[in-house]
């Protein structure tokens, strides 16, 4: 069985990451910031718009900025060869 996130991407979608900062209501100065993820349509957002739309409407922290990343799942992936291996503690 074909997953509907399947379907999606043969029909042009990718997964689209938003980096929404807002502002807390009761206290303004402070930005919070929350990560939004859908498969959607670029450069229209139609599915980024209609969630932005519903936060005007229905939330009461004001936006501050969206930053957004879209990538088409489906196609050739970029390979390179890694030189170097480095640990972190």
């Amino acid at each position: 069985m074909v997953s509907s996130e399947f379907r999606r991407q043969l029909q042009g979608y990718g997964l689209t990451t938003a980096n929404i900062l807002y502002h807390l209501p009761d206290h303004p100065a402070i930005l919070q910031s929350y990560v939004w993820q859908q498969y959607d349509l670029a450069p229209e957002f139609p599915e980024l718009k209609r969630f932005l739309d519903f936060w005007h409407t229905k939330l009461d922290g004001p936006l501050h900025s969206v930053e957004v990343g879209h990538l088409h799942l489906i196609g050739p992936r970029l390979w390179r060869k890694v030189d170097a291996d480095f640990l972190l503690h």
